[in-house]
């Protein structure tokens, strides 16, 4: 109450003098700038994001023009066209002019046409590997999302992780999508835009580091309660530091059975695993939609329904019901997990 009524004390005035506009201006200005300090999107470390950036930028300098003039417009009609004393008794021409009508239809069709051209060339462009190193071999990595975790498989290296992605910079990484479950959408703003990832089909996308860096990744479509833990990080090495990674994985690190990848396609988070070895080789979600719920099956996992009694009290994707109706704390444990 004494905060409401400080403030209606402080802005109420204000709202009634004459620097209300400028006051108004500049708070919107600074909540705009306020989000301007993480904006990831508009931080490109590959080609893929750069040329996403720039059709951003170009986007909104186009509109904020369009804004502009339409605003100078408006306010010469205003001052020009406004009620004073030489005007009183004037009829406008109820004819109208074909002349404006075919101007300001012309224009929006210009508009559209300005906008679309480079939207659709970055789009087609991006359908390819970055032309500065489509001469290499681009390194092919399945990604695969199930609620709530990424499993990312490199068929050649066969190795397998699960919720982080090691690739090398200043080459093509070419992502083959698909879900184990739930549609989702993985996004690495800072390397460029989404794909959706869908059960029993296969989408591709073409990305590429150039810089040096770890880098976020996340699920971009909402998915249900752990959607805000679904998220992954991409360490970007150079190529000799890649293939040591790669060496050293494949001495090292587990193989992936398929009773660990069963854990895996119960709903629920997990930390970040290591294996050398791939699920692809005994299953392709993008062929196999119904590989999720046959596992379920096999480790006694029932779904709750989120509407019921019992499937509110388990707060998903904290707890999950086994056949015993015993509640098991989620986290998946393996001798793989990497601390």
């Amino acid at each position: 109450m004494k905060c409401n009524y400080v403030l209606g004390r402080k802005v109420i005035p204000l709202l009634k003098s004459g620097k209300s506009l400028k006051w108004l201006a500049f708070l919107s200005l600074c909540l705009f700038l306020s989000g301007c300090g993480n904006m990831r999107v508009l931080d490109p470390k590959g080609p893929v994001a750069e040329s996403q950036a720039w059709l951003i930028w170009f986007s909104i300098g186009f509109m904020l023009l369009i804004v502009l003039v339409v605003f100078v417009l408006l306010t010469v009609i205003l001052v020009k066209y406004r009620e004073r004393e030489d005007h009183k008794g004037y009829q406008p021409d109820i004819e109208g002019s074909h002349k404006l009508e075919i101007i300001w239809t012309v224009i929006p069709v210009i508009i559209v046409i300005i906008l679309s051209v480079p939207t659709i060339m970055t789009i087609f462009e991006l359908e390819e590997a970055p032309e500065a190193t489509a001469h290499k071999e681009p390194l092919v990595v399945h990604a695969t999302s199930v609620n709530w975790k990424w499993i990312f498989s490199y068929p050649e290296e066969d190795i397998e992780t699960i919720n982080y992605l090691n690739i090398p910079t200043d080459r093509p990484i070419l992502f083959r999508l698909t879900s184990a479950d739930s549609m989702a959408a993985m996004w690495i703003p800072q390397l460029g835009g989404q794909k959706y990832n869908m059960a029993g089909m296969e989408t591709q996308l073409f990305l590429q580091a150039d810089h040096v860096g770890t880098y976020g990744g996340r699920n971009a479509n909402y998915t249900g309660d752990g959607f805000a833990q679904q998220t992954f990080d991409v360490h970007a090495f150079e190529q000799e530091d890649f293939d040591s990674w790669v060496e050293e994985t494949q001495e090292n690190a587990p193989e992936l059975t398929p009773e660990e990848y069963d854990k895996l396609m119960v709903p629920g988070t997990s930390t970040e695993m290591t294996f050398s070895s791939t699920h692809l080789d005994w299953v392709d979600h993008s062929t196999n939609a119904e590989y999720a719920l046959d596992a379920w099956d096999r480790m006694g996992y029932i779904p709750l329904n989120p509407h019921t009694r019992a499937g509110k009290a388990a707060e998903m994707p904290h707890v999950s019901q086994l056949e015993t109706g015993e509640l098991e704390i989620e986290g998946l444990e393996s001798s793989a997990e990497i601390e």
